[in-house]
């Protein structure tokens, strides 16, 4: 923001996260005014719930690309200097932007008219993140006789990206001391233009398109469904048939029906409770076992890509070297359920497969032998309900969707967060191994969370920290603390 008040901001927002229990941290990179851009502010927050007793966050100094949540622009060329940078991404950034112009030097000196369409811009902005906020902002602090700074910060208020109340933003402005009644006018002109931007539609939206395999499926989540989770199921159901078959994608939603009976009243809240579970279930639906390992390696499309990422022409021969190592646990997860507990209990068994299994191999699927023997094993698809790590899975996502439906009309806020921990849960092998028993630990302190006012946060903090590190050792620091 430059010498538009971006330092004024930058302060505000470090005063109000260390308020709230958070580390904050920021930096400012000059810029040359309208020749190269303003001076670019950038700022961390952490949460210090989240860090281990007797060690700091380790923060950034500067923005990277695809990794920042929040932008804002105080005029809209900078907006635009904002997406040349590529800071805006559309699966993560909410960006606010003034649509007022100062004009840049290559404007000015050009021969003829070289003003940037500002309707490009704009434009941009809305295909590029992933919430645009866009309003005349110099203009609202201009009548409410205060600065651009105030307006842009009740903007980032309204947003609801940050884990503050809006009087806790009005409360950091009120402790600086100066011009506070102008400010707070200032902010909540801000904080009333951005709210229409970022409230869903009346209407329902259109259901995106999910083929006529699953066109029936599609009418059943437009009657039965609210219209703001009506794209997260789409994907859903279009991953839970690519994984299985339609029948898996109709248990999809057969899962996620009893769950709208128990949403809460705020509906901004049973939104984003709906939309997490059902994002979270289609993951977890859609797990990684050797079937699927094998039919994704295996797929046309990913030939296609990798030839596309190391540019090969059509006098080259493309070789794919796959390394695998499947465990005899790998084995049994894919063995008929009896089968496969059989196997993992039978100590004379598994000593007959484990020689094979102590070593990994390169199984090479661009080559005819390799892609057979993969392709063999994602064949196994339609046996794969009958397998052991299927019963297994199942059972894992049920007791997970019941709790978050126990907690959702009394404890949304905490359902949300055991909706969220699924994340902990990924991969295959011993990725898949440690995040489960992660996940094990963390829900285990789900009674006692139950009676805390910041049983959330702290479900949060906890999921955090089994993410921090392979070890645990920041998830056995933070347990010790609940």
């Amino acid at each position: 923001m430059g010498g538009e008040g971006g330092g004024v901001l930058a302060d505000w927002l470090v005063d109000l996260a260390e308020q709230n229990g958070y580390f904050a941290q920021t930096t400012s990179v000059p810029g040359v005014a309208q020749r190269t851009g303003a001076t670019v502010y950038y700022l961390e927050m952490f949460p210090e719930a989240a860090v281990p007793a007797g060690r700091m966050p380790v923060m950034a100094l500067s923005p990277v690309p695809g990794e920042v949540d929040i932008v804002i622009a105080s005029e809209l060329m900078e907006a635009g200097r904002a997406l040349q940078r590529g800071l805006v991404t559309a699966n993560r950034t909410t960006f606010v932007a003034s649509t007022h112009r100062v004009y840049s030097m290559t404007e000015r000196t050009a021969m003829g008219d070289g003003r940037v369409s500002s309707d490009k811009l704009l434009d941009g902005g809305r295909a590029a993140a992933r919430h645009f906020i866009s309003a005349d902002f110099a203009r609202l602090a201009e009548d409410t006789g205060s600065l651009i700074s105030p307006t842009l910060y009740g903007a980032l208020a309204a947003t609801g990206r940050l884990p503050f109340s809006r009087a806790q933003f009005e409360a950091t402005i009120t402790r600086g001391g100066v011009g506070v009644s102008s400010s707070l006018k200032a902010f909540a002109a801000g904080f009333s233009v951005a709210q229409p931007a970022l409230a869903p539609p009346a209407a329902a939206t259109p259901m995106p398109p999910v083929g006529s395999r699953l066109a029936a499926l599609a009418q059943r989540v437009a009657q039965n469904f609210p219209a703001t989770s009506h794209a997260t199921l789409a994907a859903g159901m279009v991953r839970a048939a690519d994984y299985q078959d339609v029948a898996y994608a109709a248990a999809y939603l057969d899962r996620l029906q009893p769950l709208l009976a128990h949403l809460p009243a705020d509906p901004a809240l049973a939104a984003g409770l709906l939309d997490e579970s059902a994002r979270h279930l289609a993951l977890w639906m859609s797990y990684e076992d050797t079937v699927r390992v094998a039919d994704l390696k295996t797929r046309r499309s990913r030939f296609a890509r990798v030839g596309g990422e190391v540019k090969l022409s059509h006098t080259q021969h493309l070789g794919i070297n796959e390394f695998l190592h499947p465990r005899v646990e790998e084995i049994a997860d894919t063995l008929p359920a009896g089968l496969g507990r059989w196997l993992l209990a039978t100590p004379w068994a598994r000593a007959c497969i484990e020689p094979f299994t102590r070593k990994g191999r390169i199984v090479q699927t661009s080559s005819i032998r390799g892609y057979l023997l993969l392709y063999t094993i994602a064949a196994l698809r339609p046996l794969r309900p009958r397998s052991l790590r299927f019963q297994v899975e199942q059972q894992r996502i049920a007791g997970w969707l019941a709790t978050i439906t126990s907690l959702a009309s009394t404890q949304p806020a905490l359902a949300l967060e055991v909706a969220r921990s699924q994340r902990l849960v990924k991969g295959y092998g011993d990725t898949h191994e440690r995040g489960w028993r992660s996940y094990q630990r963390v829900m285990a302190k789900l009674p006692q969370l139950q009676a805390r006012p910041d049983g959330a946060q702290k479900l949060q903090a906890l999921s955090q920290a089994a993410l921090a590190d392979d070890s645990g050792k920041a998830l056995d620091q933070m347990l010790a603390t609940v």
